[in-house]
């Protein structure tokens, strides 16, 4: 199977399905073509809170997939209401929403769409998610403060380092 069927079948999804998704992503097959199982997915945002930031995840998919939901995890800092400082995802389908009929594409599609509309209603990281609801303007300078990279103390009393971004 060449790198693009074995990607196209992992991901459940034909090539015409894919283009305005895979014109703000990439996949890289970390251990080699022969792991599918293991991967990083960025995503390059140009719309939103977020515009202008790359964000990459690591997605773990487990011996017992579809049964059992893929690991997810951002390994890029960043201060969000569904993900929390040390990159766990809030995504309703990696948890109680979980079937197995739902695919790769479904996921990707989660993680970027709350990269585009974050979810305050079901927040991982309550402080981004009380900032956002209470003083919106506030969360978006928050947001761009840590977009231009560095070290700043959040609402949590803990300091995090971010990358820049813009």
């Amino acid at each position: 199977m060449g790198s693009s069927s074995c990607r196209c079948f992992l991901l459940g999804w034909q090539p015409s399905q894919s283009e305005s998704l895979e014109s703000t992503m990439k996949l890289d097959f970390f251990n080699g073509k022969e792991d599918l199982m293991n991967f990083r997915v960025s995503f390059k945002i140009i719309e939103g809170i977020y515009k202008g930031g790359s964000f990459v995840f690591k997605i773990e998919v487990p011996k017992s997939y579809p049964h059992d939901a893929p690991k997810v995890l951002c390994e890029t800092t960043v201060f969000h209401p569904n993900i929390d400082m040390e990159g766990h995802v809030c995504l309703n389908i990696l948890r109680e929403d979980w079937k197995p009929v739902l695919t790769m594409q479904s996921i990707l599609m989660g993680l970027h769409f709350i990269l585009l509309e974050p979810n305050p209603d079901d927040p991982l990281n309550k402080e981004a998610a009380k900032m956002m609801v209470d003083n919106r303007a506030h969360f978006q300078q928050t947001v761009t403060r840590t977009f231009r990279g560095g070290t700043y103390p959040m609402p949590d009393g803990k300091t995090y380092s971010f990358p820049k971004q813009c």
